[in-house]
């Protein structure tokens, strides 16, 4: 993992940056360090950085990624040419020292046997999730801020076939899929006049002939797109959503599609989604190590009750497999 564009200014971390067993590294305002190893976040007290010097770095870091920070632009987010992100802030948005977030990336890609190693994923529990990828089943991968969905989306999309062609749409390229045929596009939010959007990007894709659309996140109004994509012959497509269990993932996915399309019926919207999606997974991290809580199929609505019809497939909480 490469920082060899930022290193030069932000020296007094320079052991953080480098050590590829961190995730995450966090800067506060009142000067403390903060990095994430295996999902534990532990303070490193003996990093001193003056406040100045971090403010003039940033401000130089910013400049070379073609971003402003300054007063009049105090909040920068943006990805590294190895693909790690940095997300910085300045007074007077914060007091009274820069605050700063490096997101690490590794290169390595995690498969599915790794997953199952560090006890995130269960055997048996892999082999069934391969198999319904394999077979052209449509997953959503649940839960929160770096809970882990996109390394365990990235493993499950090793199995899907070789012969089958890929459109991968992400906001910041982060996934690592190794097929022979695979288009893997990213959305540009300042680098052109205008914005090119996971809805732009997710229209285009239905003319690229896609036999899979891998979506990094769903978010916004790309929803009411991908759900029409994957009832129109889309299915076997893979993508992630912020929730906090599995089943209230599907009811963030039925928000996010009602909000660029208010007139249709809250219930049509998720019997649409219980013909579409055939699998939940979420994930949770835990102190140590990111884990599957709970997989559920899905059944059907009940338009009646308004409520979705689930099988729980795999709850952590009971657990009655062994992994």
């Amino acid at each position: 993992m490469s920082f060899e564009l930022i290193l030069p200014f932000l020296r007094p971390i320079e052991p953080l940056l480098l050590d590829e067993t961190i995730s995450e590294i966090m800067g506060n305002p009142d000067t403390s360090w903060w990095y994430e190893r295996d999902g534990i976040v532990t303070q490193e007290r003996s990093i001193s950085f003056d406040a100045g010097r971090l403010r003039t770095g940033l401000e130089v870091i910013a400049n070379q990624l073609g971003k402003k920070l300054d007063e009049d632009n105090p909040v920068m987010h943006a990805q590294l040419p190895d693909g790690n992100r940095i997300a910085a802030v300045i007074p007077p948005v914060v007091r009274p020292a820069p605050a700063l977030t490096i997101r690490k990336f590794t290169s390595r890609r995690f498969t599915a046997g790794d997953l199952i190693d560090r006890g995130t994923l269960p055997a048996y529990l892999s082999a069934l999730l391969e198999d319904c990828v394999r077979s052209g089943k449509t997953l959503m991968i649940s839960g929160g801020t770096a809970t882990g969905k996109t390394t365990l989306l990235n493993a499950l999309a090793n199995a899907i076939p070789e012969y089958e062609r890929i459109v991968v749409i992400e906001d910041t390229a982060e996934l690592s899929i190794t097929k022979p045929n695979i288009l893997q596009v990213e959305c540009q939010s300042n680098t052109f006049k205008a914005a090119i959007t996971f809805d732009d990007l997710l229209k285009s894709a239905l003319r690229w002939r896609p036999d899979r659309i891998i979506l990094g996140e769903v978010r916004g109004a790309e929803a009411r797109t991908l759900l029409d994509s994957l009832n129109t012959g889309h299915s076997g497509s893979l993508a992630t959503i912020h929730a906090n269990s599995a089943e209230k993932a599907l009811r963030r996915f039925a928000n996010l599609v009602m909000r660029s399309h208010s007139q249709a019926l809250f219930s049509d919207i998720e019997a649409e989604i219980a013909e579409a999606v055939d699998f939940l997974v979420h994930i949770e991290r835990q102190p140590g190590r990111r884990s599957i809580r709970e997989v559920l199929r899905v059944c059907g609505y009940e338009r009646s009750a308004q409520q979705f019809r689930f099988e729980q497939i795999y709850n952590s909480d009971s657990n009655p497999h062994v992994a």
